[in-house]
């Protein structure tokens, strides 16, 4: 049993911060929450960790990451894309996702991983799309995420514009996955297609079908540009959440990605179908994709997680910009307060990935925690701490994380990983992507 004893505790996004609280962990939960000095009364012969400097926060839940896009960053680019469209078609699938090859994955997943860790991330889904690394790529990823101790969920992004044979290949993938995984592991998958535009409905309705029979959820990118929605208007005369609709997918079972342009149909199928959302805010700036109307989603009782999209992965940047850039769209410096932020990068992921009893840091609750550095150069009180985290810290500022129960980070120092190597192995392979 182990006393973490920090300066500031934060249990969830939605309480205040409590000066002079700790936890108890007992196992993989936290035991008990409450003042240093009754927990230290109670339990005298605990283990206790201080941190007097610290502020303790739930661990991040990074709802959406794609972790082999870390071998993309910087690669040459001849001419840049003209549109989302164009991004797809002439830079992502050919000159990455269509080049991936299981020793390219296996680097950029080690090394994210670790780079997750250190910067306060306790669990995460990932979203792997490579036509040409099936069979077993999924396998080679939970085999790196259990040795780093992450809390993961794991899915192969199948799609039928690579052919017959790779699209059932990746149905395959994910429900192999999924199967392998025990109910007490902390690496599991969702079963997950890529668009209505790329996917056909017999194809769509099997995967969904899968996913059913073995009890999880399923997932797909849902208009990250104006591209699909204007598809499937032509197509089917209406847009695409309406088609999943029609197709019986949109559901509390169906996470949708993205979903940067909607229509207000779409917005009230998400709210009446209880269809569960991630946003990307920075990857949506990359691609040119646009802003997701997320505060709009947020009021209407859409359940919402914060994810990288694999652009930058230190979580506290992704707060930053979900926290500035709907205040800039709507012109309103009160929307998107920083504790809605903090909510979707803990317990919103949590939420919309199925994590039971992930995101808070109350008795019962996973001890899933990141102690992050709070010598701020003005005061700290309950009133502003959250607002403080979110502007102004970064993954330099996280000194400790512990995953269901095991310190992952301590001193900075993600444990049981060479980072120097981890980065030169991944360098290697972005040298062979980009050749």
């Amino acid at each position: 049993m182990t006393l973490v004893l920090p300066s500031w505790l934060v249990t969830s996004a939605d309480a205040p911060p409590r000066h002079g609280w700790g936890v108890r962990v007992d196992g993989s939960t936290i035991g008990q929450v409450g003042p240093h000095a009754e927990l230290r009364s109670a339990f005298p012969d605990d283990e206790v960790v201080d941190a007097p400097k610290s502020v303790m926060l739930p661990g991040f839940v990074n709802a959406h990451v794609h972790l082999y896009g870390t071998l993309a960053h910087g690669i040459p680019v001849d001419e840049a894309p003209a549109d989302f469209w164009s991004f797809l078609t002439d830079y992502w699938w050919p000159k990455i996702e269509d080049a991936l090859d299981v020793d390219m994955i296996a680097a950029a997943t080690d090394y994210v991983c670790a780079e997750m860790l250190r910067s306060g991330t306790t669990s995460f889904y990932d979203i792997l799309e490579a036509p040409h690394a099936v069979p077993d790529a999924l396998l080679v990823q939970k085999e790196i995420v259990e040795r780093r101790g992450l809390r993961g969920l794991l899915s192969f992004e199948a799609t039928e514009r690579a052919g017959e044979k790779i699209a059932k290949l990746g149905l395959s993938e994910n429900a192999n996955l999924i199967d392998s995984c025990g109910p007490d592991s902390l690496v599991g998958g969702l079963m997950s297609w890529h668009t209505t535009f790329t996917c056909s409905d017999p194809f769509i309705t099997e995967a969904f079908g899968l996913a059913a029979d073995r009890g999880v959820m399923s997932h797909a990118h849902v208009n990250e540009g104006p591209h699909e929605g204007i598809w499937a208007e032509e197509k089917y005369g209406h847009r695409t959440i309406e088609h999943y609709d029609k197709l019986g997918v949109a559901g509390p079972n169906f996470l949708a990605s993205q979903c940067v342009h909607l229509s207000d149909r779409e917005m009230a199928l998400l709210v009446e179908r209880d269809v569960r959302v991630t946003h990307m805010p920075l990857a949506n700036c990359e691609v040119g994709g646009g802003i997701a109307p997320i505060p709009e989603l947020l009021r209407a009782g859409v359940v919402v997680g914060l994810g990288s999209d694999g652009y930058i992965n230190d979580l506290f940047a992704v707060m930053r910009g979900a926290f500035l850039i709907h205040k800039a769209r709507l012109q309103d410096p009160g929307v998107m307060a920083a504790a809605e932020v903090l909510q979707m990068a803990t317990e919103g992921g949590a939420k919309v990935l199925g994590f039971d009893r992930v995101g808070r840091l109350e008795s019962g609750w996973a001890a899933d925690l990141q102690l992050v550095d709070a010598t701020f150069p003005t005061p700290l009180t309950e009133h502003n701490l959250i607002e403080q985290v979110v502007l102004w810290r970064d993954q330099h500022h996280v000194n400790d994380v512990m995953v269901a129960g095991r310190w992952r980070v301590r001193g900075g120092e993600v444990l049981d990983a060479d980072l120097d190597l981890l980065r030169a192995r991944t360098r290697e392979q972005a040298i062979r992507l980009w050749g």
